[in-house]
């Protein structure tokens, strides 16, 4: 940023949702900081005009009238960030849109990846859809295959990739121009187009949108254009984002010209977007512009306080109202290059900005003695109690409580009239009342003052936060304790010491613009122009020639387009990237050269490969150098830039910085005496040891004692944290301790977990994240497990608690096990259990377990993938481990479990593993995986000692089984006589008729069920066999449904519950039962049964919808979605997995991309969904027309049965699997077969529907069938790790 012109100003914006924040560079180089508003209609019209406004009248001492243009002679440029996307987007106010998709694909965005955003959640809610209407191209581009056996003679093309495409159907423009002019006679002028495979051969979006244009539709978004990558689903999201967006940016901008002379012809306006560059006005579009506002404030602080000389990284922390915003810089900005946003998956380059629901509004809860806070945020309206207009407890109310805040230096905004101080005294009061209900459940001996609650509710707030810091860099290999935590928001500075201290952080920086850093950052930023598009080519010698041609013809687009913005060309720098994948592997990283100069066995334009390895194996900790590398898009990142000018320092210090006043501020172990200071009347060199407060108009800044503030040259703020008070913690359970440890054992198993990911091998781990790691007590019981996938719930604690029974004494340090075999508390085979027993020094037994359970593409068996549709015995499914010794004396028994996987091809029709390699590689990362586990609970041992961290993981199962006892007494509340007990019981059957009968004994006095399922079918000859872990699984599966709030999913659970489980039946089957089945579809059928006892919904499709095929050369194996039942108050969800799974679905174009089959439909099948009060969801068709022979295999249930109707609903329609065969013949497949089928058979699968809510006689309407209204959160959880999140819940 150097120093404007003569005479001229520089102003960089950025416009908030509740505050617009100003920063002006005056002529001279003074600056000037303004905050205003963003919305007062009443004041002005807006908000980034006025502050130009005043800043230009104070300065110039000149009127500019506010009902006359601003003249914009003495204005050298303007940059600014906004929130009108991202608010449009998250309250659905954006342009009436429609889509235009490929025909047989009508419902493709709105069934989306087919997985739940929230797997306990009966009401599924998802996102509206951002269209309105859909409209149906009719025309089809095919990837042509080599191999295949369709298509001669047919008119192929060339791609943009260099893929060869054949053009089954041509886009038929006269058909579709009578729709378009439907769509325009209902006021729609917006239009996103999403066509298969459009990314390689744009042509047909091309003549769509050529025609749209032609009738008057004035936003027509090409999902080719708008980014052009493989893809379609989130390809498709990304147009519907622009078109939904970019008019109410026009918009935005049309009315800001108007309030300049000349509609700032002349003035360069540059926008921020969501990768951190900025771009001229006219280019600023919707889908680039979701982080306007934030990426501002990445930019500041990795300018501001990244240091290259030393290169300490830092992690940027903007803790605002409603949520928190977390990102790491090291040198470089860390882009992600498809994250989703209010349920939209957007593919464009944006900062990894990770927003978790903690901030100054998040809400306090005490629920089943567990502190809470958030997600629920206390919004600008009511807001927090201190507010005075009746709104609830939050974050902000425990600073004021604390007196960490002070109401004298608030403005009087507050009240029903806007003109009243924060309330003391209306926080107090509800603390005491809340304080009141907490000693109530404790008990008089461990009551709680209203200041301990309150700094409960803090230390519980900080855990939460150090959470995201922690996955976001000891996750990835970061040391978190090397980073400075760089401070910025409203909010943060009350907290930034606390949570450096926890994380082991030495520094904080807190800039002395953190109260408008993100209008700081743009004005730091610089001007950018991308330019990229698709690639097939390998990354190989025969291919850098042309690798080489795509980079230099980008940059040069790049160049040019800064060069027409007035910058020169010393001025301009580029970076290529290519976006490089392993073969076989979906794990693509965006690869630049910098640092990696050319050589002569490499690209001109530099040696991307050995940046792709060493990326590599910082993210995994491997590289796969057998493999080829494969390029799947090419890009070029133009920068354009001006350099920050110089900052002026602040006068140095002379005296001692003056004392505001003394206040009384609550830290561990009482009151303390603060001294308040003004961050005004601050100089360089002023040295302020805490306890201390520092005051600005924006922020306020609490000096922990322990720590001290010192203020730099530049006048910004450098705190060095010290130890502080090390709060004694004993062994009996403290309710604010039993918080902060649930969070530190979540994030044991959550660290596990990315491990076991960085350092697989295989897709089914390291991609489709198929796998959950646990800590486990001294008796084996769960203590904390993630991910939740729900079929590993309860079943990972009997494994473990089988070993001890099992092995006994045998169990010594340096051992791991191995196991699968459902006797030991298996799922199924392809799941490998491995575990560690820890011991600590002086104690005879293990202390803790840790244990890591992954789903292995193949163990052997008679199929491939290990999971046959019609085997019956165990020893056909694969390899059987029951108490494996993997590990002895810390030496991997590599040649044993290598002859161990082998052993099934031993029996005849049977093979060994057909991946050993993967195999072993697997087994090693969850070994690693579990070594990471024993390191931190030791750390935490360390820390609090043995004693406590055990009675702690004793603390928090209990915490667990409070909560299902306070649901069963509820239940039982609301179907029978206070305080009698209760009987319940249901009935269901599989589609061979087994049933699965239930009956469910409550006694509400002692909060405790038995769970009965005697009457059960007996074991069945094919693989519809349950272990009696997956019974469990499901057990637990149904309780955390029905408790409804988020709790402890551990050993507690089942605590108040006995099940009873016939041995030999269909849930607890015999040693040598084959149970691949009883997994996928038998689990459902529990569910579907307990739920029906409760009352609590109607059954969902119950099926996960098993569909395998493969050959010689490839494999493939998916599950399909089906309906949610509904419930009382809600619709059921269509085209979405339910209950016991959760597994995304391959993307059509990857799909055929990669394998011999056409997707010649994937929609809903309308009117599946069973009638009621409230509707069951539909179903969905899905039709695979087949390339070249291969064996097909399909699992699956609700075939003859229908998923039953509850209170007066009814069923949904049962599911259908058919075969067309090309001469015509239709054949009925049934549930449960393997056939093989020839090139041009079509196998048509129809999932069942949910069942319907209440008697249709009062059916209550819905526009769309998508569960109950989406919870209030008043926030937008995004960024990589909620990505990482949803995906371990897709696994």
């Amino acid at each position: 940023m150097a120093r404007p012109a003569a005479g001229r100003f520089q102003f960089a914006i950025d416009r908030g949702g509740t505050f617009t924040d100003v920063f002006a560079r005056c002529p001279g180089g003074r600056a000037r900081v303004l905050k205003l508003l963003s919305e007062d209609p009443r004041s002005y019209r807006d908000a980034p005009t006025e502050g130009i406004r005043r800043v230009l009248q104070q300065e110039c001492g000149l009127p500019f009238p506010r009902d006359q243009p601003l003249d914009t002679s003495c204005i050298e440029w303007i940059r600014m960030g906004t929130t009108v996307a991202t608010n449009a987007l998250l309250e659905r106010k954006g342009e009436r849109l429609a889509l235009l998709v490929t025909k047989g694909f009508r419902d493709l965005l709105y069934i989306g990846t087919q997985a739940r955003p929230r797997i306990f959640d009966l009401a599924v809610s998802m996102p509206e859809m951002l269209y309105e209407e859909i409209v149906e191209v009719d025309e089809r581009l095919i990837l042509q295959q080599e191999g295949c056996q369709l298509f001669g003679g047919s008119q192929a093309v060339t791609g943009l990739t260099g893929d060869s495409l054949v053009v089954q159907r041509p886009v038929d423009l006269e058909a579709l121009r009578g729709p378009l002019k439907e769509l325009l006679a209902k006021g729609i002028r917006s239009l996103a187009v999403a066509l298969l495979h459009s990314y390689a051969w744009p042509n047909h979006e091309q003549q769509v949108g050529a025609l749209a244009r032609e009738l008057g539709f004035q936003q027509v978004s090409l999902s080719s254009e708008v980014m052009p990558m493989v893809r379609a689903v989130p390809r498709g999201y990304t147009a519907c984002a622009d078109a939904y967006l970019t008019p109410c940016i026009s918009r935005y901008l049309e009315g800001f010209r108007a309030g300049f002379a000349s509609r700032l012809q002349g003035v360069p306006v540059l926008f921020m977007r969501s990768d951190g560059g900025l771009t001229p006005m006219d280019a600023f579009s919707g889908s680039r512009a979701i982080l306007s506002g934030p990426a501002g404030g990445v930019v500041g602080y990795a300018v501001a306080t990244y240091r290259r000389e030393d290169g300490q990284p830092v992690i940027g922390f903007d803790m605002g109202g409603t949520s928190t915003d977390v990102s790491r810089y090291a040198g470089e900005y860390e882009h992600v290059f498809e994250a989703t946003t209010a349920g939209i998956s957007i593919q464009a380059p944006q900062l990894d900005i990770n927003t978790v629901a903690a901030g100054g509004g998040s809400q306090l809860f005490f629920r089943s003695g567990l502190f809470v806070v958030g997600p629920e945020s206390a919004g600008a309206h009511p807001g927090p109690t201190c507010y005075r207009k009746g709104g609830p407890l939050t974050v902000t109310d425990a600073n004021l409580c604390l007196g960490r805040l002070l109401p004298e230096y608030f403005p009087c905004i507050f009240g029903p009239h806007e003109d009243q101080p924060l309330s003391r005294d209306a926080t107090l009061h509800a603390f005491q009342e809340l304080a009141a209900n907490i000693n109530a459940f404790l008990g008089p001996c461990s009551a709680l003052s209203v200041e301990e609650v309150a700094m409960g509710f803090i230390r519980v707030a900080n855990e939460a936060m150090c959470r995201p810091i922690r996955a976001l860099t000891q996750a990835r290999g970061h040391d978190t304790s090397h980073h400075v935590l760089a401070c910025f928001g409203g909010a943060g500075g009350q907290h930034a010491c606390a949570i450096a201290r926890t994380l082991g952080m030495s520094k904080v920086f807190i800039h002395k613009y953190s109260g408008i850093l993100s209008a700081y950052g743009l004005a730091l930023a610089d001007v950018v122009h991308e330019a990229q598009e698709p690639c097939a080519l390998p990354y190989a010698p025969e291919a850098y020639a042309q690798l080489d041609e795509r980079i230099a013809a980008l940059a040069e687009e790049c160049v040019r387009a800064l060069e027409a913005q007035g910058f020169t060309r010393s001025q301009i720098s580029t970076e290529a990237f290519l976006h490089l994948r392993y073969e076989r592997t979906d794990c693509a990283l965006m690869c630049s050269a910098k640092g990696y100069p050319a050589t002569p066995t490499s690209c001109r334009s530099g040696n991307f490969g050995a940046s792709f390895a060493a990326r590599y194996w910082q993210e995994f900790g491997f590289t796969i150098p057998s493999r080829a590398i494969l390029v799947d898009d090419v890009r070029v990142r133009g920068t354009a830039t001006t350099g920050p000018g110089p900052e002026e320092p602040v006068p140095a210090s002379e005296a001692a910085a003056r004392v505001e006043k003394v206040a009384r501020c609550y830290f561990e172990g009482g009151y303390q005496d603060t001294n308040i200071y003004l961050l005004a009347q601050l100089s360089w060199g002023h040295r302020i040891p805490g306890p201390s407060i520092l005051i600005d108009q924006n922020s306020t800044i609490l000096v922990e004692p322990g720590c001290t503030a010192v203020v730099t040259r530049l006048g910004d703020i450098c705190i060095t944290v010290g130890s502080g008070v090390v709060r004694p913690v004993g062994p009996e359970a403290d309710p604010i301790q039993l918080s902060i440890f649930s969070h530190r054992f979540m994030s044991i198993a959550e660290q596990m977990g990315r491990i076991l990911q960085r350092t697989a091998i295989s897709t089914n781990i390291k991609e489709r994240l198929d796998f959950s790691c646990a800590l486990f007590g001294p008796d084996g019981g769960l203590v904390s497990n993630a991910p939740h996938i729900p079929v590993h719930l309860g079943a990972m604690q009997e494994t473990v608690q089988f070993q001890i029974r099992s092995l006994g004494s045998d169990l010594h340090e340096g051992d791991v096990i191995l196991s699968n075999h459902p006797c030991a508390g298996g799922s199924h085979l392809p799941d490998l259990t491995v575990i560690t027993p820890v011991f600590w020094p002086g104690e005879p037994r293990p202390v803790f377990f840790v244990a890591s359970r992954g789903h292995h593409a193949d163990i052997g068996g008679i199929t491939p993938g290990s999971m046959p549709p019609h085997s019956h015995s165990l020893q056909e499914e694969g390899a059987v481990f029951i108490s494996f010794k993997l590990v002895k004396d810390g030496v991997f028994q590599e040649e044993e479990v290598t002859k161990a996987l082998m052993a099934p091809g031993l029996i005849p029709g049977s093979s060994g593993t057909r991946s050993l390699q993967d195999n072993l590689s697997d087994l090693r990362a969850q070994v690693a995986a579990n070594q990471k586990g024993i390191h931190l609970v030791n750390e935490l041992i360390g820390h609090y000692g043995l004693e406590v961290v055990q009675a702690y993981m004793a603390h928090i199962q209990a915490n667990a089984e409070v909560a299902v006892q306070e649901m069963l007494r509820d239940f039982s509340r609301r179907q029978g006589e206070a305080g009698q007990p209760l009987l319940v019981e249901a009935e269901d059957f599989m589609d061979d008729g087994s049933p699965i009968r239930l009956e469910v004994a409550v006694d509400p006095k002692e909060g405790k069920a038995v769970f009965d399922f005697t009457g059960s079918g007996h074991e069945v000859h094919g693989n519809c066999n349950a272990p009696r872990a997956v019974t469990l699984s499901a057990l637990i599966y149904c309780l955390r449904c029905m408790v409804g709030q988020d709790i402890p999913l551990n050993q507690g659970c089942l605590a108040p519950v006995r099940a009873v489980v016939p041995k030999g039946s269909i849930l607890d089957p015999s040693l040598d039962a084959a149970v691949v089945g009883g997994n996928v579809l038998t689990s459902q059928r529990v569910v579907d049964v307990i739920l029906r006892a409760f009352g609590a919904c109607a059954a969902s499709q119950g099926c996960m919808n098993n569909v395998t095929f493969g050959n010689e050369r490839v494999s493939y194996y998916e599950t399909v979605a089906g309906g949610s039942g509904a419930g009382p108050g809600w619709h059921g969800r269509s085209g979405v997995h339910t209950h016991m799974t959760n597994t995304r679905i391959t993307d059509p174009e990857i799909l055929e991309k990669r394998y011999p089959v056409i997707l010649k439909r994937f929609e809903l099948a309308r009117g599946t969904g069973g009638a009621g009060q409230f509707r069951g969801g539909d179903g969905i068709r899905r039709e695979l027309q087949f390339r070249e022979e291969v064996v097909l295999s399909v699992l699956s249930e609700r075939r003859a049965f229908r998923p039953y109707g509850l209170k007066g609903g009814e069923p949904g329609s049962p599911g259908l699997n058919l075969l067309i065969r090309q001469d015509g013949r239709i054949l009925n497949l049934g549930g449960k077969t393997s056939v093989t089928v020839h090139a041009g058979d079509i196998f048509s699968l129809q999932t069942p529907g949910g069942g319907g809510f209440g008697p249709p006689t009062e059916a209550v309407q819905a526009e769309e069938r998508q569960g109950a209204p989406p919870r209030a959160r008043h926030f937008a959880e995004r960024g990589s790790l909620c990505d990482y999140r949803l995906a371990q819940e897709t696994a």
